[in-house]
């Protein structure tokens, strides 16, 4: 099947997820994680952002410098327009 491990669930039903499950999938503090129940199981994944993309992920299409740096002002611009 897989990897299985028990946790326990902490105060504020905060979930500490086991150090042999987050090396196995990539997680590190500060990573996003997607949550997702089904019935009665909870299905964690790594929430991978553009940068981790970009250097790991699968190619599908060409993006030029100069694009990627456009991209970057925008969406540094929502950011600190949505800490204002």
């Amino acid at each position: 099947m897989g990897l299985t491990v028990v946790a326990r669930i902490g105060k504020k039903r905060t979930l500490v997820i086991p150090k042999r499950i987050a090396e196995e999938l990539g997680i590190r503090e500060g990573d996003r994680v997607r949550m997702t129940l089904i019935g009665d199981k909870l299905v964690l994944e790594p929430e991978y952002d553009a940068v981790w993309l970009s250097l790991h992920g699968k190619k599908v299409a060409k993006i030029y410098l100069k694009e990627l740096e456009s991209e970057s002002i925008e969406q540094q611009r929502k950011h600190i327009e949505s800490a204002d």
